[in-house]
């Protein structure tokens, strides 16, 4: 390098140095004149939540997390919708034509479809465990793939009055 660009660098070094010496002064001035108090805190005994709390509440945060909670805080859409076909005012549970939109009703039965589905996995997962009995072990098979099976198809059912015509050739 150059003498002159090796001189700047020297003195950028004593600006740095300068800089961390005046800003460990500032930090240390109120000390100089404030007595730390001799205080001895105790930190509370809280136990760990168990296995089931942790789940439950993931479980219900999933639930309101797929049903559109954070949608419904902020477009605040109504409960229900209504239609005036035949000058008869009938309620409507889905807000048709709109893929990103919902009525509050529309995202809770859909968020427990979701939530049942996810449960039948779970119990899937259950059934193939080591120790499960063979009777335990059918029947959490059975469960698990019913409540996933009428899951989906009743979401598929969901998405197909949702959207008129989806997947119909």
């Amino acid at each position: 390098l150059s003498e002159k660009k090796e001189r700047e660098r020297g003195g950028y070094r004593r600006y740095k140095l300068y800089r961390e010496r005046v800003m460990a002064e500032i930090a240390e001035l109120p000390f100089r004149y404030l007595r730390v108090p001799n205080i001895k805190l105790r930190l509370p005994n809280i136990r760990a939540p168990g296995a089931m709390t942790v789940f439950a509440f993931v479980f219900l945060s999933y639930f309101l997390v797929s049903s559109g909670i954070i949608y419904d805080v902020i477009v605040e859409p109504p409960s229900l919708g209504s239609s005036n076909e035949g000058g008869a005012v009938r309620p409507v549970i889905f807000l048709q034509y709109r893929i990103n939109g919902q009525f509050i009703v529309e995202g809770l039965s859909a968020g427990f479809l979701f939530s049942v589905g996810g449960l039948g996995f779970i119990l899937l997962d259950k059934a193939s465990r080591k120790g499960t009995t063979e009777k335990n072990r059918n029947i959490l098979l059975i469960a698990g793939s019913l409540c996933a099976v009428i899951a989906y198809n009743l979401l598929i059912v969901f998405l197909r009055k949702k959207l008129p015509g989806y997947q119909r050739s």
